[in-house]
């Protein structure tokens, strides 16, 4: 089992930043695959940065050069640096976690998603608003 809490969440003028933290713990977690979802109002959940355990990075192309995902191991804790804030940021952020083979936790484009299969556990997210 892997536990999940975000915070870092808040109200911020587009052009500003924010960046959002996910405390891990739990069973083996830093061989996890780990990620950033993020659900706007009316729409659906979408994948936004991915971070594999061989340190392999990816985005969807609308947040590339604006966000930075990362972890520090010692402090148990994932991260998403969000630059640049645009209106259409706006969202419930999750972070999310799973088992699974270095080479499959990777955005895959046009999708939402994650690799090939679902993340298994989730925290319970936190919430950015993004004001014009």
């Amino acid at each position: 089992q892997v536990y999940l809490v975000e915070s870092g969440g808040g109200s911020v003028q587009a052009g500003g930043s924010l960046r959002l933290s996910c405390a891990a713990s739990g069973y083996n977690y830093r061989s996890c695959c780990m990620a950033w979802f993020r659900q706007a109002p009316g729409k659906e959940r979408e994948g936004v940065a991915a971070l594999d355990t061989d340190g392999t990075t990816s985005y969807i192309d609308s947040v590339k050069g604006r966000f930075t995902i990362s972890k520090d191991n010692a402090k148990n804790t994932l991260y998403l640096q969000m630059n640049s804030l645009k209106p259409e940021d706006t969202a419930m952020y999750y972070c999310a976690a799973d088992f699974r083979r270095v080479g499959t936790c990777v955005m895959v484009p046009g999708t939402g998603r994650v690799g090939p299969y679902a993340m298994d556990y989730w925290g319970k997210g936190t919430l950015v608003t993004i004001s014009s």
